[in-house]
């Protein structure tokens, strides 16, 4: 059995979604051959040296106990935790994915992304998405002191809830030609993602070829994950 999670985005400030993601960690996990986690782990990461932080300690304690147990654990980068490193890798036994990667997922090349690139409409935030993820600005940022960094991350928390409120939804949702053209580009037909906040099954065509999107529950609300253990994905939300 593989499970499939997305935009949890943890925080001290959120027991309720804390208290699934741990019952959901210690049940169901526990049970799949393996754990992908694309994107969105966290409410925001300001950098590895982060670690002793004792809730992050607490999630990655979990995460730790999870892959000594047997359960295979992937990590994918999301807009919230591009910042997560080696050293958390490490100490939770994760392997970190690139953004898009194609896996094997019992015997079907899926396609798994966290979904951002795919909102290509956004141009602000695709601008922005390439200034962040530039190995300039990681450097200047994780020079600065931790308690500099968490600041500086709320604040553009508060700054990006005034853009969003401002553009009309479809913007921030996927396109449609870049969904497309990575299902073409990767050669495969089902895509899995995270990002939207829109979970479902969308069918589409893409050259003649059946292919369907997978687009996984974020966790402000009820959460849950999608569960692939045969020829049929099953989506679950609690």
């Amino acid at each position: 059995m593989q499970l499939f999670i997305s935009d949890l985005h943890l925080s001290a400030q959120r027991p309720e979604a804390n208290e699934r993601f741990i019952d959901f960690l210690e049940e169901k996990a526990r049970s799949a051959q393996t754990l992908y986690v694309l994107g969105d782990l966290f409410e925001y990461w300001i950098g590895d040296d982060d670690l002793a932080d004792p809730f992050n300690a607490v999630m990655a304690g979990l995460f730790a106990a999870l892959t000594r147990g047997g359960t295979r654990l992937y990590l994918m980068h999301g807009n919230r935790d591009f910042l997560l490193g080696d050293r958390f890798c490490n100490a939770t036994g994760a392997e970190l994915l690139t953004d898009p990667t194609v896996m094997d997922v019992l015997g079907t090349k899926t396609l798994l992304m966290h979904g951002d690139t795919l909102c290509t409409d956004d141009v602000d935030y695709q601008q922005w998405r390439r200034t962040a993820r530039s190995a300039a600005w990681q450097k200047e940022f994780l020079a600065k002191p931790l308690d500099e960094r968490r600041s500086t991350i709320v604040g553009l928390r508060e700054k990006s809830k005034e853009v969003i409120q401002a553009k009309p939804a479809e913007i921030m949702d996927v396109n449609e030609d870049a969904v497309r053209d990575a299902l073409r580009r990767h050669g495969v037909s089902r895509l899995v993602h995270g990002h939207t906040h829109r979970p479902g099954r969308h069918a589409l065509e893409v050259d003649g070829r059946r292919c369907e999107r997978w687009v996984l529950p974020d966790w402000y609300g009820r959460g849950g994950y999608l569960e692939i253990a045969g020829a049929a994905p099953r989506l679950v939300r609690f």
